[in-house]
């Protein structure tokens, strides 16, 4: 028999750059008591965005922060929308680069990622915010 569990997980951000939630996410899973199923994270905000990558060596984090803002520049001359900041339009922009939704099988109580792996919160606006992520587990 399937069961479900949600949960919504608030994360506080930083400012531009990758909040690592990993653990949290983690915890939600064992504390659900599924040992197989697929968890789905949905990150509720239109300025910042949900990933898996690389969570052993910063230098990555950096540079795709760098990379980010290039293809995103924070340039109010480039962009129509601007009623909430210069940032405000290149944070959508990279919101859709980065996706605000992840499905991760789990498997054995864990998130099924591989060894160098990490979840995260991107966060593209220039201060820190709060944000929801929603997650919901379906298994046994």
């Amino acid at each position: 028999m399937l069961r479900q569990s949600s949960r919504v997980l608030t994360v506080q951000t930083k400012g531009t750059g990758f909040t690592e939630i990993t653990r949290l996410v983690q915890g939600f899973v064992a504390d659900s008591g599924l040992e197989e199923g697929l968890l789905t994270l949905l990150l509720q905000h239109t300025s910042a965005g949900l990933t898996i990558t690389e969570n052993a060596d910063s230098a990555v984090l950096a540079d795709l922060t760098d990379r980010l803002a290039v293809l995103a520049p924070r340039d109010p001359s480039l962009y129509r929308h601007g009623v909430e900041g210069p940032d405000d339009m290149p944070a959508h922009i990279r919101a859709m680069l980065t996706n605000v939704q992840l499905s991760i099988p789990v498997q054995e109580g864990r998130p099924a990622l591989g060894t160098w792996q990490g979840i995260f919160v991107v966060e593209h606006r220039a201060r820190g915010h709060h944000r929801s992520v929603v997650a919901h587990l379906i298994g046994r």
